[in-house]
């Protein structure tokens, strides 16, 4: 069956999007192919369709096994013969297993690296035609990714062991020194690399200061009431204790960390999974290919370890393409815990010194008066204008010659000591007049009272500022204190010209509530057909025990709401209705369509 002929009768799409058909072809006629393309770009259709076309099964390596039951769920629901091998099957299941994948009954076989690797299963498979191998998430093979998995290094034995099979490599974050280094263990030529670009423009990027984190995740939230979405924390602790507020808020929040059982982290993915308001609270021990494409929100309350980690966390919000917000909260005390995470760890020195050029590269982005979206697609070597849909857009920061402020500063610093904390010093420039100040003498200092151009919410942000620029140091081992850096001393010399932001002022409290982004998508007239539509949806995934997404997309039933389909070849024309889930789902859809007429 032509790859065209796939698309419509089993996805239910009339056309490929971006380099999709470019790549489907490239594989199907043998050749191998390295995949960079945005979450939500459809990756999968990239090996799932050539693995139909082309004699034999596919088999796919991915890392989570959630990530692997949801996509063979959504692959049987539309048709497809697809299963998973993995350690937790029962022996009678996994034999029937084998005898179907040696019987040639199975399209698509999804299986770990870890399950691939272990002794026989190769072996298993050597007898058996394989149509591709594809390897996703494959940015956890790079020794210098945010997700290195050591089983992926092993991976390259494939190239070997099946010389003839097309190999695939794909992934949504890729610098170019993990590309290269994909490319060079999977032996993969650059020829066959498509790079499709890192722009999600269906996402909004946020970044602010730290206030009063629960107040701004409380008021972020307001936007999005009804919906599913994943705030990061960077403790357990942390997680804890804000799933904990969340629910005495009234959200149905989860928290999930490594520390947990094992058997309540796998309770609470699935249920925000198949849930469609839930907000799963986490450390990064979540998330990686989660294949939940209504995800409205992610949230940041710490600083993420890298740009890579912030994109990929931040990718996780609208895979569907619909609109999506993100925020990312940070402060001084991130910079320095982050710092110290570097400086602290067991790494060599070369690996330190990438990690500290990627937590700048971070910071600059948290700190630029620059759009956003250019910054960050920069970094991944993309280019891109003002985007129009992030905040320094959409507020444009202001910038001040910041240098007699840093000046100011620093030698406030330095005449208390080198040892106090961020409020006192702020106090000290204040002038403020109290008796800890009084008690060490720092009221007949020089900057005693010299900053009082600035209020005390403008010192915290050039602190933090100079913090960020490696001229100011915390020392976090201790209680705080904050000390000049060789950086500063340099500073305090040379006097080079220095501008920094002003912080923005206090953002007032939202009290109207947005609609979600899926109700936004539909007019007015549709909206009780749609909340219809998304009920009968629900209805149906609970007795199949299945999550919502995987009998149809918000996207689609935003599009059935608009076109009201009365007939069978009607629902067919719209996007991602394919042949199975008209014969499945075509009836009580369009029963419900009728009722709405």
């Amino acid at each position: 069956m032509p790859a065209l002929e796939i698309l419509k009768t089993v996805y239910g799409y009339d056309a490929f999007r971006g380099p999709q058909a470019d790549i489907v072809a490239h594989v199907i006629a043998g050749n191998n192919a390295f995949v960079l393309m945005p979450t939500g770009g459809g990756k999968s259709l990239c090996y799932q369709i050539p693995a139909m076309v082309r004699p034999g099964m596919g088999l796919v390596v991915s890392p989570l096994l959630a990530l692997m039951a949801d996509q063979v769920a959504a692959l049987r629901q539309a048709g497809v013969r697809a299963a998973a091998l993995n350690s937790d099957l029962p022996g009678d299941e996994r034999r029937a297993l084998w005898r179907a994948i040696h019987g040639g009954d199975l399209d698509l076989l999804y299986v770990a690296p870890e399950t691939l690797l272990r002794p026989g299963v190769l072996e298993q498979l050597d007898g058996v035609r394989l149509s591709l191998i594809a390897i996703d998430e494959a940015h956890c093979l790079s020794q210098w990714g945010h997700d290195f998995r050591p089983s992926y290094r092993q991976l390259d034995a494939l190239a070997e062991r099946f010389a003839g099979t097309p190999r695939m490599a794909l992934t949504a974050t890729a610098d170019e020194p993990t590309r290269q280094e994909i490319l060079s263990h999977l032996d993969i030529d650059e020829a066959d690399a498509f790079i499709a670009g890192f722009d999600r423009p269906n996402i909004r990027y946020a970044i602010e200061e730290k206030d009063n984190p629960r107040a701004q995740l409380k008021d972020f939230l307001k936007r999005h009431e009804g919906e599913s979405g994943i705030v990061y924390c960077l403790s357990k602790r942390k997680t804890e204790e804000t799933a904990a507020w969340l629910q005495g808020l009234g959200y149905d929040a989860l928290a999930y960390h490594a520390g947990m059982d094992k058997a309540a982290r796998e309770a609470n993915q699935a249920r925000f999974q198949r849930g469609e308001a839930v907000v799963m609270v986490a450390t990064i021990a979540f998330g990686m290919g989660i294949d939940k494409p209504d995800v409205r929100f992610v949230a940041h309350l710490d600083l993420p370890g890298s740009i890579e980690a912030y994109y990929q966390e931040t990718g996780r919000a609208g895979r569907d393409g619909l609109p999506s917000d993100t925020l990312m909260l940070y402060g001084s005390e991130d910079v320095a815990l982050r710092s110290r995470f570097i400086e602290e760890s067991d790494a060599p020195e070369q690996r330190k010194r990438m990690e500290r050029q990627k937590l700048d590269a971070l910071l600059g982005l948290a700190e630029t008066a620059d759009c956003r979206r250019r910054v960050l697609l920069s970094y991944f070597g993309d280019h891109a204008g003002p985007c129009g849909n992030c905040d320094t857009c959409a507020e444009p920061p202001k910038l001040f010659d910041g240098g007699i402020a840093a000046q100011k500063a620093l030698s406030c610093i330095y005449r208390t000591g080198e040892r106090f904390g961020q409020a006192y010093v702020v106090d000290v420039l204040l002038g403020v007049e109290n008796e800890r100040i009084a008690q060490f003498g720092h009221d007949r200092i020089s900057t005693f009272g010299i900053g009082r151009e600035h209020d005390n919410r403008t010192w915290r942000a050039i602190l933090r500022q100079l913090i960020t620029l490696r001229l100011v140091e915390v020392d976090l081992a201790g209680h705080g204190g904050l000390s000049i850096a060789p950086a500063g001393r340099d500073f305090l010399r040379d006097k080079p010209a220095l501008m920094l932001r002003v912080p923005p002022p206090p953002r007032a409290r939202r009290g109207k509530v947005a609609r979600g982004a899926a109700q936004a998508a539909v007019g007015e007239a549709d909206q009780d057909l749609f909340q219809a539509l998304r009920q009968k949806r629900t209805e149906i995934a609970r007795l199949q025990n299945v999550p919502p997404y995987v009998i149809f997309h918000d996207r689609t039933l935003v599009e059935l709401a608009a076109a009201r389909p009365s007939s069978r070849a009607a629902m067919a024309e719209v996007s991602g209705v394919g042949d199975a889930k008209l014969d499945r789902y075509g009836p009580a859809f369009l029963a419900v369509i009728a009722e709405h007429a």
